[in-house]
């Protein structure tokens, strides 16, 4: 059996999101939709969503009000919906947490496209989380990332989130030289484009700073950086 997905459309537009609740529904796709900040809280908190279409414009305020609500709460992925081609609106949607954004008009294939690449990537991470332990143990160090635990000698080290998925992408290929490249992609996903190669070094140094990690993510030079692997 097929895994089914759920999409909550929070837009004003009811002919709209008519129109978008029909052509996204399918076999394994079940659609809903609420025209209300208000409703959409409501809809968030009665049931569980694989991905939010959320509409920046909306009559009693700003869909990015929520969107920063939502991230507090969880990690659905948020598509945007803006009548507004700003630079200023979509910088904000993506540093609140968007995954992804379109602009009105648009066409309904390019949509599809761009909804179910976030699906796929929500079910891969499902299917990681139900498949792999995620407890990296070496030394001084001890990383629980289903539980968000990250422990040097026993002692409790806070870490983002950004910060997180580096760690992740890093322990899980310990020994690897991976490419700058490749981690801005993986780390800032979807938003490599708008992300400056100097916050990739900027959250090395953090991460290496809080996990005393000096000797441990090494930088290779015109290269990467590994996470050095340990040999009994």
């Amino acid at each position: 059996m097929k895994e089914q997905s759920k999409i909550l459309i929070v837009e004003d537009d009811t002919s709209l999101a008519e129109g978008l609740k029909r052509a996204l529904a399918t076999e394994t796709v079940e659609t809903d939709s609420c025209a209300t900040l208000r409703e959409a809280k409501l809809r968030l908190k009665k049931s569980t969503w694989d991905l939010v279409l959320l509409d920046v414009n909306l009559p009693e305020g700003s869909g990015l009000d929520l969107l920063a609500r939502i991230r507090k709460e969880s990690d659905i992925p948020v598509i945007l919906l803006t009548a507004n081609d700003l630079e200023t609106d979509i910088v904000n949607g993506l540093e609140l947490g968007a995954e992804d954004y379109i602009t009105k008009p648009f066409s309904l294939a390019v949509l599809r496209a761009r909804v179910n690449t976030q699906l796929r990537k929500k079910l891969h991470r499902k299917e990681q989380n139900n498949t792999e332990v995620r407890v990296f143990q070496s030394g001084k160090y001890h990383f629980d990332f289903l539980r968000m635990k990250f422990l040097i000698q026993g002692k409790r080290v806070e870490l983002s989130k950004t910060e997180q998925k580096l760690l992740l992408i890093l322990t899980e290929n310990q020994g690897i030289t991976m490419s700058r490249s490749d981690l801005i992609d993986r780390v800032w996903t979807g938003e490599a484009e708008f992300v400056d190669e100097n916050a990739l070094s900027v959250t090395v140094k953090r991460l290496r700073d809080k996990l005393d990690a000096q000797d441990m993510i090494k930088t290779i030079y015109g290269v990467g950086y590994t996470w050095v692997k340990e040999y009994e």
